[in-house]
């Protein structure tokens, strides 16, 4: 699980978008903030919250290989109302510039966009050291262009201080309030799930064992 440090990410927002540019990237969940992004049934008898990073590399393992039977499984069916909340640990600049892409999507497009980011990361890893992502740009540029960006319209949306600001907004209320260490982490009907998901057995458990919805 990537570790997120306090002072850390009082700080990393405030850089994020800079870097980037330059660079060439157990308590209840607090209620769920207006913008919230989700998919399935609000009504379900299930809320599952992810908070997960798109440059952090379990999260991206968890996403590529657990991640599609669980919506299938659960999301699609309506049985499950999955909550994403973005966290910025891994590379704190790629994490921002990351989910501030997909916001600027919009709605209909931020999970193809979440998704397609953490399956690029290892192509934005291609030839520097381990997360450091120093091919991060053009291939964030290149999702970008795919749900019908410009570059300039990326440009803007991953330097905007105020997106940036909100994203460590964002990230102080879930290490204060909602008692995140690292990512990813779920909760469940708000019940925090110890460990990692290695396959999809994690949710199964977890969804028989979850308390009733409040």
């Amino acid at each position: 699980m990537k570790k997120l440090s306090f002072g850390h990410a009082a700080l990393l927002g405030l850089v994020a978008g800079a870097m980037l540019l330059v660079a060439g990237c157990s308590k209840k969940p607090s209620a769920a903030a207006g913008d919230d992004m989700s998919m399935g049934d609000p009504k379900a008898k299930i809320t599952v919250v992810e908070y997960a990073s798109v440059a952090c590399p379990i999260c991206g393992r968890v996403n590529d290989t657990i991640m599609p039977e669980f919506k299938k499984r659960y999301v699609d069916t309506g049985k499950v109302h999955y909550v994403y909340r973005p966290m910025m640990t891994g590379n704190p600049s790629v994490a921002t510039a990351g989910h501030l892409l997909a916001a600027c999507a919009g709605k209909d497009k931020y999970f193809s966009v979440i998704d397609a980011v953490m399956r690029s990361q290892q192509e934005m890893d291609a030839g520097g050291p381990p997360e450091q992502y120093t091919n991060a740009r053009p291939v964030l540029l290149g999702i970008a262009t795919s749900v019908g960006m410009s570059e300039a319209d990326f440009t803007k949306c991953v330097s905007d201080p105020k997106g940036i600001e909100h994203l460590n907004d964002l990230n102080q209320q879930y290490l204060t309030k909602d008692g995140i260490e690292g990512t990813p982490t779920f909760f469940i009907n708000g019940k925090k799930i110890s460990g990692i998901p290695n396959d999809i057995g994690f949710f199964e458990d977890a969804i028989k064992t979850a308390p009733a919805a409040k």
